[in-house]
């Protein structure tokens, strides 16, 4: 879903996160306020005070976003649920759990709290316009304030649209999971509604781009697609999850792997092995020891020149855990291993031998001959 990411900061022991899609929509929603909006109600003032009042409101629907995604997070995690963070990208934000609820009620109490928490914003912004009214504040700073009780609700409303994984999407998904009981079949429902309300997203903004208003409708049609290929993704993932459960990766590793032996030169390497084989990394064993591992990506801190006369075992780092596992291993854990560092091979080791390899496509195969038995219900 996301491209590169920063951290911003920590809150409340959540990491927040800015995707680099977000900036787009930083710059839109500035624009739009300091060119559309503002002028349009509050008449008279200068250019920079509409630029002001615009940064001013797109912060406030950042701050908005984040405490709605806190909001979130913290009741996962009081349902022992793990969190890898809040990142905010150009369709607003996300908390990002791990693991699904453990429970219908823990579903529903995750999801309703997001809206709830933006109509709490946006009564608290409500309260600031008052008493800035009352005392006399500057139009621009009303404004603003304006701006951010309609924009909270307006962000608490669209949530609870039943289109999955918006938040009304998961508490439509936990009546399902209560009354049937089947997480799986739930979140199979929820995903087609999901996917139809961004079929409609999609039809409206053609027809807005047709009348005439192109920014409107491409943004609407964006999110159509967003909402299509999000509840489609979240209902793979549960299959995924449902299907690979409980599977040890010593079922389906590969037990007799391509090795490197140490003494070889880094040139006999690529010469005997890369250019034959075309892995991304290799294991280097000693006397049936792991002794290291051979990524094509050290290749390039060694000049060319020098590969004839450099040694494998000279130039193989250590292996570690984001490139070693063990046979026990659950083959979702191992999955999610590859997700996060991006490694698509894995050394199986076991009491310091190499035992095997592990691939993401035996894992792609695994899950579909799986698929194919249980049938996609």
């Amino acid at each position: 879903m996301f491209g590169n990411r920063v951290t911003l900061f920590k809150l409340l022991g959540f990491e927040v996160r800015l995707d680099s899609s977000w900036i787009v929509l930083a710059v839109l929603i500035t624009w739009s306020l300091a060119k559309g909006i503002f002028p349009a109600y509050y008449e008279g003032m200068p250019a920079a005070n509409y630029w002001a009042m615009g940064v001013a409101g797109a912060v406030g629907l950042f701050l908005s976003i984040i405490l709605h995604e806190l909001s979130h997070s913290l009741v996962a995690r009081r349902f022992g649920i793990p969190m890898r963070g809040i990142t905010l990208f150009i369709f607003g934000g996300v908390a990002e759990m791990s693991e699904e609820p453990p429970s219908a009620k823990a579903e529903f109490l995750t999801a309703v709290i997001g809206p709830v928490s933006s109509l709490l914003t946006a009564a608290a912004f409500y309260g600031l316009l008052r008493a800035g009214e009352s005392a006399g504040w500057p139009p621009a700073v009303n404004g603003v304030l304006f701006y951010l009780v309609w924009v909270n609700v307006i962000l608490a409303l669209f949530n609870l649209l039943p289109a999955f994984p918006l938040d009304g999407g998961r508490v439509f998904r936990s009546a399902l999971w209560l009354w049937k009981k089947d997480l799986r079949w739930a979140t199979m429902i929820s995903s087609r509604v999901g996917s139809a309300f961004g079929i409609v997203f999609i039809a409206l903004g053609l027809w807005e781009i047709i009348e005439g208003n192109f920014i409107g409708g491409l943004w609407q049609a964006m999110i159509g697609l967003f909402l299509r290929g999000a509840a489609r993704s979240s209902y793979r993932q549960v299959l995924t999850r449902d299907v690979l459960a409980g599977l040890r990766v010593s079922r389906f590793m590969t037990p007799d792997p391509v090795v490197i032996p140490p003494d070889i030169t880094l040139q006999a390497f690529v010469e005997e092995y890369l250019y034959r084989t075309h892995h991304q990394i290799y294991p280097v064993v000693r006397a049936g020891e792991l002794a290291g591992c051979l990524t094509v990506r050290s290749l390039r801190d060694v000049p060319r020149a020098d590969w004839p006369r450099r040694t494998v075992g000279e130039v193989a780092a250590r292996c570690d855990a984001a490139t070693v596992i063990g046979p026990d291993t659950d083959a979702l854990a191992t999955l999610a291993l590859m997700n996060e560092t991006g490694n698509s091979r894995l050394l199986v080791v076991e009491n310091g031998r190499l035992a095997g390899i592990v691939t993401l496509k035996d894992l792609m195969e695994v899950l579909a001959l799986r698929m194919e038995m249980e049938g996609e219900k």
